[in-house]
């Protein structure tokens, strides 16, 4: 990869919490480092806030509600209007287990924030990672995966906040190995991680979970994996924080993952 200080990098969710850490640690190295929230004003500020704290001009804040796929979409046309490459996508943003049900498409909010919406955003980005290549794409997992349900995808016969937001961070690592795969001779690498168990963030606090570590743990295995020189050349792979690991079973499922990316294509209107 470039020198960092000559690299593009995109951090969806970046305006709290662990994204909000990986930009600033991104910043500090002189990246040119785009910030994506879903409030305008609250974006502006960080940009503003990070600018002055990493004494780094070259940051940039975009707007998207990631519960609107049409949002998705034009988060991605402002990005290859202004960017004819870019470095590394790190899809960090995500929905807890407190938020609404649904999104504004209809779909289960979890499934379509943490999983529809970074792989209708990374796929419609893939021209400008494929300039850039050597590119990384970072899909910020959990440990805690559930299988997919392709009887109930959307929970709606039973609906359970735990197990919707589980499923989608396990069809978001499915999605990696995918990707992975379909873009193993173009010098893009894909890889997956679960930033760490419980951090005190305010998705965890929300929840109602007494935070078991700090974020900037998280932010570091970001940062890790989006620009560690040790990392070269791998990809499809899983990570614990900054080891690799192993999935849930049916995330090597070759016949699930199949049966995923056909209907993810058809959820986000992809071709």
């Amino acid at each position: 990869m470039k020198p960092i200080y000559e690299q593009i990098i995109l951090i969806t969710g970046s305006t709290d919490g662990i994204g909000k850490l990986t930009a600033l640690q991104l910043a500090k190295q002189n990246a040119h480092v785009l910030i994506h929230g879903r409030n305008k004003e609250k974006t502006t500020n960080v940009v503003n806030e990070l600018k002055s704290v990493s004494g780094n001009k070259n940051i940039a804040g975009f707007v998207a509600d990631f519960s609107s796929l049409a949002e998705v979409r034009y988060l991605a046309e402002e990005v290859l209007t202004k960017y004819p490459a870019l470095d590394v996508l790190i899809n960090n943003a995500g929905a807890g287990m407190s938020d609404p049900s649904l999104s504004k498409d209809g779909y289960e909010l979890r499934f379509a924030v943490n999983y529809l919406a970074p792989f209708l955003l990374t796929s419609l980005l893939l021209p400008v990672l494929r300039n850039a290549a050597s590119s990384r794409i970072v899909n910020v997992s959990s440990a805690g995966q559930y299988p997919v349900n392709f009887d109930d995808i959307m929970f709606e016969k039973d609906f359970d906040a735990v197990k919707a937001y589980r499923q989608s961070k396990l069809a978001l690592i499915m999605f990696t190995i995918d990707l992975a795969e379909l873009l193993k001779d173009e010098n893009i690498t894909v890889n997956s991680l679960h930033p760490g168990t419980y951090l005190n963030t305010n998705m965890v606090r929300s929840s109602n979970i007494a935070p078991w570590g700090e974020p900037e743990s998280g932010a570091e295995a970001e940062v890790f994996l989006a620009v560690s020189k040790s990392l070269d050349g791998v990809t499809g792979k899983y990570f614990n924080v900054k080891t690799e690991a192993k999935a849930l079973a049916q995330a090597y499922d070759e016949q699930a993952r199949k049966r995923l990316w056909e209907l993810s294509l058809q959820l986000t209107n992809l071709k």
